[in-house]
């Protein structure tokens, strides 16, 4: 690339290479690393696209810049398309910015071009006949990917069994490992933080995920299996002391668990055998468990049973599940989770907006004729939908969790830190949900601040 394109694309001022063997560049603003070139790195500094993670420290007239500058090429982009013949590019076409650089294409009547939707459907079909996930077409190396192809033109030879499953993947750890060690760069410099998320698996394997965050970025280090042994909390501590020796002791600030029992012992357990290392419970699943105690108390856990036996009756018959669907536009219930205990709110919500529906349904001529009216189960269920009371709860319930679902968003959402945010932002549902209990005695039994 000439250094007078360069010159004319103000994103160059913001951002560099990290070598001259990739198109990956690095913000000068949040030291973040975009792939997909000089391009994708546009968007990381403007914000706001899906595909495309925003640097929050960009400066608001960087942003303008380069947000005018990418409409200006745009519009260059859709004169060039118009031509019947493109006889010379402007000098400060970038070799990186492939998807800004289009030649005419053979294009119909309707002025769709057929040659590209070809190509295109030609690679979908690859996709369905190799039983990939559409979501593969969201990742980052798939930009990378298309615009490799691109750039390389008719006649690229696509690579051999022999070398996806061999030399390619050695290159490919050989990449992993270089972003490891740059991320060792940032734990030795400011620490890190090691997290531990438990989960169980479709076929019932009970997976332990290791990831160290730093401010460089969430690494993922390694998965344990923990299906055939159980999990206490000496066998936790032995975990949590493993990953630390394995990352250094000076190196890590905290271990971050859930709320589990036999974590909160382990947790302490560490602060005991190591002077710098803090145990920190996950804060989205505190308040998770905030949920599961305001649920425990009446009303809301009559009123979660009953919705929850609602759902039930309603979503096991698959003939009373599509005469409810023709009341709700083809809308479907929430399902209660069996972990989560936000589903309770969820659930509720998702009653209350279907309320008007559902007792269209139950008093229609449609469910008079159907045998769920004769049920004894189908009265109760019926009775419920009409109940005032019932929805009164609904409400006053939904009144309760609603902000303390705004504070889950908050704190297990990935755009920004939220910790700087999450004491101030608790204040707010702590009145909201004092002020719903009429019993002080019921809210002090909580314990949830």
């Amino acid at each position: 690339m000439s250094q007078s394109s360069k010159e004319k694309d103000p994103a160059w001022c913001y951002g560099e290479r990290v070598n001259e063997k990739n198109t990956n560049f690095v913000c000068k603003f949040c030291n973040k690393i975009t792939t997909g070139g000089i391009y994708r790195f546009k968007y990381h500094l403007i914000g706001g696209y899906r595909n495309v993670t925003s640097c929050p420290k960009c400066p608001p007239e960087v942003r303008e810049e380069i947000k005018n500058f990418v409409e200006k090429k745009k519009e260059q982009k859709n004169q060039m398309v118009h031509q019947p013949m493109v006889t010379n590019l402007d000098d400060d076409d970038d070799d990186d910015d492939i998807e800004e650089l289009s030649l005419p294409t053979k294009r119909g009547r309707d002025g769709s071009s057929h040659g590209s939707s070809t190509k295109v459907r030609a690679f979908a079909r690859w996709v369905y006949d190799a039983g990939l996930p559409f979501n593969c077409v969201n990742y980052d190396t798939f930009g990378d990917f298309i615009e490799a192809v691109g750039q390389y033109g008719p006649g690229m030879k696509p690579p051999t069994y022999h070398e996806i499953r061999g030399p390619y993947l050695n290159k490919e750890v050989e990449e992993t490992n270089k972003i490891i060690e740059e991320h060792k760069v940032v734990w030795n410099k400011y620490g890190c933080s090691i997290m531990m998320d438990k989960w169980t698996a479709r076929t019932g394997k009970m997976i332990i995920n290791v990831l160290v965050n730093s401010p460089r970025g969430s690494l993922f280090l390694e998965s344990i299996d923990a299906s055939d042994s159980s999990t206490d909390h000496i066998k936790m501590f032995t975990l949590f002391q493993n990953t630390i020796e394995k990352i250094g002791p000076s190196k890590v600030v905290q271990v971050v668990t859930d709320n589990a029992s036999e974590n909160v012992k382990a947790g302490g357990m560490i602060e005991g055998a190591y002077k710098n290392v803090y145990w920190t419970p996950c804060a989205a699943h505190c308040i998770n468990l905030m949920f599961g105690d305001i649920f425990k108390e009446r009303p809301f856990s009559t009123v979660f049973g009953k919705g929850v036996r609602l759902h039930s009756y309603i979503c096991q018959r698959p003939l009373l599940l599509n005469m409810m669907r023709r009341f709700t536009m083809q809308k479907n219930l929430v399902k209660p989770g069996k972990t989560r205990f936000a589903t309770a709110f969820l659930t509720l919500r998702s009653l209350h907006c279907q309320k008007d529906n559902l007792r269209k349904m139950v008093t229609s001529e449609a469910w008079s004729r159907s045998k769920f009216a004769k049920e004894s189960a189908g009265k109760e269920v019926a009775r419920i939908i009409l109940s005032y009371s019932f929805w009164n709860n609904v409400l006053h319930a939904l009144k309760i969790g609603g902000p303390l679902v705004k504070v889950l968003r908050l704190v297990d959402g990935e755009a920004k830190p939220s910790m700087g945010y999450l004491y101030e932002a608790m204040d707010r549902p702590k009145e909201t949900i004092q002020a719903s209990f009429s019993d002080e005695q019921k809210y002090a039994k909580l314990d949830l601040f």
